[in-house]
């Protein structure tokens, strides 16, 4: 019987660089061209940040903070071998669960979600953001200690390491977070080898478990941001206000957009959240067309390396990690541009490396790091 093609990627074994002599960028455990990918996002990060914060100085001070802690951890995690974060990634499935227990124990509330735990002395962090790591180190870890393609015993298993933590997010409730965990666990899935009929059958079911969620299980204004995507035209003043006021912003830069800093939309506050999750927005108003397919070029790029990164990987662990944290990152941008763009509910995903926070941004900068080691520990495993 011939191998599903998934299988074989699963079963590559390249010894691309593992027979010559380890060059200055090996030694230093940095990948030069996913570095300069990430420092050429930052700085445009910081430039439409500036126009879409009104130049507000001190954010971008913040911003530029958050970046270097950002790469700080990167280079950090990308010094130790994929081996140590194969031993470790039970402990830190393990810390992420306790960890989201504690959040619906002793959260923070904050506009009607518990997602923070306050650490004294350090601050507050959201236990979730982690898990977008820990979902799928666990996961390859699971499925490089059996053999594939996955049977149904290991299907169900990765199942259910996916199934609780993603239970404890949507509680919060933070429907965003919970499905892009989800996607990371499912990406590692699918590169051990899943088989199509059951991908096909996964696809057939999503009709029945989304009427079960729409009916038991969403929140009112989640099914009011499901009713606005179908008709925003329907309360522009009020639910449709976003979504109505970023397309039209997106419309108006055109082909080449109308200039650095001559954005009205997100100058006049038309459009919220301009710095955040709608900050696509503001910078397809500037920059227009033109601008965004450069971005979108320098996001596919990122997720170009990472692939080949995962392909030319020895290790099961470090592969199927290496192609889910490429994959994951390619949903990040998918759904906050769609949700930007009006092709999906708003869900409050920020657009990676661009979009202003420092969580999400040292949590891609940590994913980013795991690739690094992956990469440069390769000749060593």
């Amino acid at each position: 019987m011939s191998k599903q093609p998934q299988y074989r990627f699963s079963r590559q074994s390249h010894h691309l660089g593992s027979d010559s002599r380890p060059n200055l960028w090996q030694r230093i455990h940095i990948d030069p061209w996913l570095m300069l990918l990430l420092l050429t996002l930052c700085f445009i990060g910081l430039a439409i940040l500036y126009s879409a914060s009104s130049q507000d100085v001190a954010m971008i001070g913040r911003q530029m903070v958050s970046y270097a802690i950002g790469f700080t951890v990167m280079i950090t995690m990308a010094q130790i071998p994929p081996c140590t974060y194969r031993n470790l990634t039970p402990f830190f499935y393990v810390l992420g669960l306790l960890m989201l227990i504690l959040v619906d124990v002793i959260g923070e509330v904050r506009m009607g979600a518990q997602r923070w735990i306050h650490i004294p002395g350090f601050g507050s962090v959201q236990p979730s953001e982690f898990m977008k790591l820990g979902m799928p180190m666990m996961c390859a870890w699971f499925l490089s200690r059996r053999s594939l393609p996955p049977n149904i015993v290991s299907i169900i298993g990765v199942f259910a390491l996916i199934l609780v933590p993603v239970l404890l997010i949507a509680i919060e409730p933070d429907l965003g977070t919970s499905i892009l965990v989800t996607a990371s666990g499912l990406f590692v899935l699918f590169l051990g080898g899943l088989p199509w009929w059951l991908i096909g059958s996964a696809v057939v079911m999503a009709v029945p478990i989304g009427w079960g969620a729409w009916q038991f299980f969403l929140h009112d204004y989640q099914k009011q941001r499901v009713l606005t995507l179908l008709n925003p035209e329907a309360d522009m003043l009020g639910a449709g206000w976003n979504i109505t006021q970023s397309k039209t912003a997106i419309g108006s830069g055109g082909l080449t957009g109308k200039g650095y800093l001559e954005g009205t939309q997100s100058h006049l506050h038309f459009l919220p959240e301009g710095h955040t999750d709608f900050i696509i927005a503001a910078f397809s108003e500037e920059f227009g067309l033109a601008g965004v397919s450069l971005l979108l070029f320098l996001y596919a790029c990122v997720l170009a390396r990472a692939l080949y990164i995962a392909f030319i990987h020895t290790n099961t662990y470090g592969r199927l990690l290496a192609g889910a944290i490429g994959m994951s990152f390619f949903v990040y941008v998918f759904v906050n541009i769609g949700m930007v763009g009006g092709i999906l509910p708003v869900v409050g995903v920020p657009l990676p490396l661009i979009s202003y926070g420092g969580t999400a941004v040292i949590t891609l900068m940590a994913g980013f790091g795991l690739l690094m080691s992956i990469y440069t520990h390769n000749s060593r495993l």
